[in-house]
């Protein structure tokens, strides 16, 4: 009852306060639907373009993926810009941090693919991302935890603010300190793992401030106190979002592995309480999970 509650609050401000009217991308992450599992392209489908990049993630919305992760990063006169490093080095034909350029100078660089091989694209602006995605995708912010009242303009800027997922480590006291009022009217996901202290009390915590749809959990090993707490977030309806890119961050129930037993891999994770599954391999998931009756 709460998340749907919590739905309808979003629904009406999306589009009194930002005219944004994607109503069934909001439904997606409104309680859990049994036999229904998401799918994140992890900083897009970058097997078929480089990472973080447009056509990566038009790849993405093309192949029916719900969600899209990418990474934020702020160039030096404040525009926000899309790489996963602190440099350009490893994605592009530039060297240098990206603090260090400006937005001009950014555009000037080209994307390196995932044998890095010199593509023709260029860094795309986050803005542009959000109106490339406006009305098709999800999309997970990665980053962007320190930014998030200035993203939120942006967002409102293109009526995308019920598509953009914002997530970060910090108990609910530090990031509403850091994000104020703008926290209220944000999908906001807190990350669960092995170093969050007192996981009980943190997750009651953003239960009772911010009733989170989603908390990204990770755990190393099949053993690991950390999956003993889905079960709270579940009885709270909210989803799971759980990492299969490496084998740390499941257990050993990774995309490598699904390329051979997807049941072993992804099915595992799926039995163990996840209902988001953010993957290096969103075609390959997809085709698994619709052949068992399980995507949407």
């Amino acid at each position: 009852m709460k998340r749907s509650i919590f739905i309808t609050i979003i629904l009406l401000t999306s589009i009194i306060v930002c005219q944004d009217t994607n109503q069934y991308l909001v439904e997606k992450l409104s309680p859990p639907a049994e036999n229904s599992i998401l799918v994140a392209a992890h900083r897009g489908y970058w097997r078929t373009a480089p990472e973080n990049s447009l056509p990566a993630i038009k790849n993405s919305i093309d192949i029916g993926v719900d969600i899209v992760e990418i990474d934020v990063r702020k160039s030096k006169d404040n525009q926000f810009v899309l790489m996963h490093d602190e440099t350009v080095d490893r994605t592009t034909n530039g060297t240098g941090m990206i603090e260090d350029y400006t937005l001009d100078s950014l555009k000037q660089l080209f994307l390196k693919d995932k044998a890095g091989i010199l593509t023709k694209h260029k860094i795309p602006t986050l803005e542009e991302v959000m109106l490339l995605a406006k009305g098709k995708i999800l999309v997970n912010l990665d980053k962007s935890e320190n930014y998030i009242p200035e993203i939120y303009k942006l967002l409102q800027k293109t009526g995308t603010v019920h598509q953009a997922i914002f997530k970060g480590r910090e108990p609910v006291s530090q990031i509403q300190e850091k994000s104020g009022f703008v926290l209220d009217s944000v999908v906001y996901m807190p990350l669960v793992s092995i170093e969050t202290n007192q996981v009980p009390a943190f997750i009651n915590e953003f239960e009772d401030e911010i009733n989170p749809i989603a908390y990204e959990v990770i755990y190393q090993t099949e053993n690991s106190p950390i999956l003993g707490y889905i079960d709270i977030i579940t009885k709270n309806e909210d989803h799971v979002w759980v990492n299969t890119l490496w084998a740390s961050l499941c257990a050993g129930h990774d995309d490598d592995k699904a390329v051979d037993d997807p049941d072993e891999a992804w099915g595992w994770v799926i039995q163990n309480g996840a209902t988001i599954l953010q993957t290096d391999r969103p075609k390959l998931l997809l085709k698994y999970l619709r052949e068992k009756g399980l995507h949407r």
